[in-house]
């Protein structure tokens, strides 16, 4: 695992918990961006389910650099390397393409692809990443899915998603394969168009209460939250 992929990992490790934002209005990013971050968390993952999603994710780049920003549904090569082109610090497919993988490690960008069957899962681990995006993860089966992996794929660590929300997202968090969760409930589309920052706001720092209640409760090692820059690692 390169030194980029490890700082993405440490970051999820950390903040645990990624907003799965799709914006249709790019004027609303920096906005979005601003509340995730007063909320305490500075990470986003702009899924590409709009036409302005690359738009959306240079403005969030530009206007509020401090946010760690990635782009997912990133489908092909084509799209990462448009993904990368508009300053996406990591990026996240619904599915495993090996092409796509390969072309993120050559260029140094953290990829996440997503599995949902062992043999997706081997494929990944075939490729060299350990850290994967398990989607839909309550179609597949949820938690029990995730605890019945834990024996054949002991080293593996999950970022699940695809129905999570803000009642169920601890009780992923509890379990030991999975390193950080994704959902849209801090940020849905229609408070978004709505311009309904203060609401985003409030929605995540609920969240991120729940999740240092969560680290308090287990004794864990985890250090605060961090800003972006602390993890820009160079080579």
């Amino acid at each position: 695992m390169n030194v980029h992929e490890t700082s993405v990992a440490e970051a999820l490790r950390r903040w645990r918990i990624i907003p799965v934002i799709v914006i249709e209005d790019p004027k609303n990013a920096p906005n979005v961006a601003a509340s995730l971050m007063a909320g305490g968390l500075p990470i986003a993952e702009i899924t590409l389910r709009t036409k302005s999603a690359l738009e959306a994710l240079k403005r969030i780049k530009g206007e509020q650099p401090e946010m760690f920003a990635g782009c997912g549904t990133v489908l092909n090569v084509a799209q990462a390397k448009e993904a990368k082109a508009a300053g996406a610090e990591f990026v996240i497919s619904p599915g495993f393409s090996r092409p796509v993988v390969d072309y993120c490690l050559e260029q140094e960008l953290p990829v996440f692809p997503g599995v949902a069957t062992a043999t997706e899962i081997e494929a990944v681990l075939e490729a060299g990443l350990s850290l994967m995006k398990l989607w839909p993860i309550e179609t597949l089966g949820g938690i029990q899915f995730l605890e019945l992996l834990q024996g054949p794929f002991g080293g593996v660590q999950f970022n699940p998603s695809g129905g999570v929300t803000a009642a169920t997202f601890e009780r992923y968090l509890a379990v030991k394969n999975v390193t950080a969760v994704g959902g849209s409930w801090m940020a849905p589309a229609d408070w978004i168009n709505a311009r309904q920052f203060d609401r985003i706001t409030e929605a995540v720092r609920q969240t991120t209460n729940k999740v240092a209640a969560l680290r308090s409760a287990s004794n864990s090692s985890f250090a605060r939250p961090f800003g972006a820059r602390e993890i820009r690692l160079t080579p």
